[in-house]
């Protein structure tokens, strides 16, 4: 018997529900836009994104891209795959923030039957690019 697709969210709002309970939810990512080939979002920058260097975590920052990128993947999926997981991910850092809101959109840039490669580039809330980030994903398929 093969398994079925999993039923993922296909809307910002579906993916919003989907995330509570997990990291995306516990960080306050907030989905805005998303379909094949983007997926756009946020995070309202509280003390608890905060490295006690009272700049914002990396992690934050990475937390958001890198969310984006797997949820416009699954967006992204070729027929008959089933999910993916992260095999390489990179991040170039520009700048930071202490408040505010950050914002970031993730674009495919290459989607293969086995893997892709999103980038995404995150800004402050003036839009002064903070990061760019890379990651290579590869798509799973049923066994069998």
């Amino acid at each position: 018997m093969q398994p079925t697709q999993p039923a993922y969210p296909t809307t910002a709002e579906g993916w919003n529900e989907r995330s509570q309970g997990r990291l995306p939810g516990h960080i306050d990512i907030r989905v805005t836009a998303i379909g094949p080939g983007f997926a756009e979002g946020e995070i309202a920058v509280r003390p608890y994104h905060v490295a006690p260097n009272g700049f914002l975590h990396a992690a934050t920052v990475i937390g958001l891209a890198d969310t984006l990128a797997g949820y416009g993947c699954v967006a992204s999926l070729p027929e008959g795959a089933t999910g993916f997981t992260t095999i390489e991910l990179k991040s170039n850092f520009l700048g930071t923030t202490r408040e505010g809101t950050i914002r970031a959109r993730a674009t495919l840039l290459h989607g293969g039957r086995m893997t892709q490669v999103w980038d995404a580039e995150v800004v402050d809330g003036g839009g002064k690019p903070m990061a760019l980030f890379r990651c290579t994903q590869m798509v799973l398929y049923p066994r069998g």
